[in-house]
């Protein structure tokens, strides 16, 4: 059976991603069977903000999940379609298109590095790396998909070639040039309309967990079973309460949603039109009315089901609501982990969590909501990750 769904893939070509069998249960990440290996002629590519811990240190953590979410949405919209492989990582994004599509993938990246710089003064790294390359060096690109609810699933990456080519990002290889001053990509449907999450439980939680040297990686699976059973439990949770999060007041960070829609010398009535449909937004919500086929409990819960709030790029990541307690017992775990030299951790804890979200059509199923630290996320996290022991 596992050679029938091998082969199938690998014929699939620039359908590979559509045909990858789907998994329901996130306990299931560690299977090696569920990664199928991505075809030589596919690409990655990569986003990085430069200095982003800084930006979030004078409170831009907003604005910094905001430029990392706008790679997925300005390539989504590209393309016309979510459904394919990506991963938001709060200070930058990934994502892996056919080599048809590498000149799509290499315009929305430009695009978008211009804009950022243009509209937050962020410097965002971009890269374009063929699988091809990473596969030479010894790394492999294995993609599984996780339906997070009915209507969303989530690409998770295994085999280390995604972290090589961020590392090799990072040291200036697969550079593209952002685009000139001015170009805006097509945004639509980047919003950031929710107020931050307050956790129920304690404290909001940013973890990152990467392996060690690649022969400790059963005792790695092992731990990251550990880790999910007790982020299962009753002291821990999703950040985003089953109600949904609460919307913000209608005017409240206008100023960086009017940046994805405004173009060129367009002034007042784009500004009067994107007003206007906040407030019928904050109205709606807040009455609970229906218009047309828009209902909004059902998209609250949609919401809350759709979000991507745990994911695995070579690495676990997750943003839990949890106990300090348990907070504290995971700390202790990943520590002796790191001292045995399996893995690698950070950890950030914060008194919120922040959602932005890529709505395209807020009457279908299929939005798709990102959440972080509202204090620095998985930014912060990362910059505590120490080399194992």
């Amino acid at each position: 059976m596992d050679a029938t769904i091998h082969e199938t893939v690998s014929r699939a070509g620039s359908d590979f991603y559509a045909r990858l069998p789907v998994f329901d249960h996130f306990s299931q990440l560690t299977d090696p069977k569920l990664y199928m290996p991505v075809p030589d002629g596919w690409v990655l590519g990569l986003s990085d903000i430069v200095r982003s811990t800084s930006a979030i240190e004078a409170g831009r953590y907003k604005e910094v999940n905001t430029a990392a979410a706008s790679v997925i949405a300005a390539v989504s919209n590209r393309l016309g379609t979510s459904a394919f492989p990506f991963v938001f990582s709060g200070d930058g994004a990934s994502f892996a298109l056919p080599a048809s599509q590498s000149d799509l993938a290499r315009e929305a990246l430009s695009e978008v590095a211009a804009w950022v710089r243009d509209s937050f003064a962020f410097e965002l790294r971009i890269a374009l790396v063929p699988v091809s390359d990473i596969r030479a060096k010894g790394h492999d690109v294995r993609i599984a998909r996780f339906a997070a609810s009915p209507d969303v699933s989530y690409a998770m990456f295994s085999g280390g070639g995604l972290a090589y080519a961020e590392r090799r990002m990072k040291e200036g290889a697969f550079a593209i040039p952002p685009a000139q001053p001015g170009t805006l990509p097509d945004l639509s449907g980047l919003t950031c309309r929710f107020d931050e999450i307050r956790p129920e439980r304690g404290v909001i939680l940013s973890l990152i967990l990467l392996p060690g040297p690649e022969e400790s990686m059963q005792a790695f699976n092992a731990l990251v079973g550990q880790v999910l059973s007790l982020a299962e439990g009753q002291e821990a949770g999703r950040p985003v309460p089953e109600a949904g999060p609460t919307l913000s007041t209608p005017f409240k960070g206008f100023g960086i949603e009017v940046k994805t829609v405004r173009r060129g010398g367009a002034g007042l009535p784009v500004l009067a039109k994107l007003a206007a449909r906040r407030l019928i937004s904050f109205l709606i919500f807040r009455f609970g009315l229906r218009v047309g086929r828009f209902d909004p409990a059902r998209y609250r819960h949609q919401l809350v089901e759709n979000t991507d709030f745990r994911k695995f790029d070579d690495g676990l990541r997750m943003t839990l609501d949890c106990t300090p307690a348990l907070a504290d017992r995971l700390e202790a775990l990943l520590a002796e982990a790191q001292l045995k030299g399996f893995a690698r951790y950070g950890l950030h804890r914060q008194d919120a969590a922040l959602m932005t979200c890529f709505v395209p059509s807020a009457t279908r199923s299929d939005h798709i909501h990102f959440v972080d630290g509202a204090m620095g996320g998985y930014a912060m996290a990362a910059r505590a990750l120490k080399p194992a022991m």
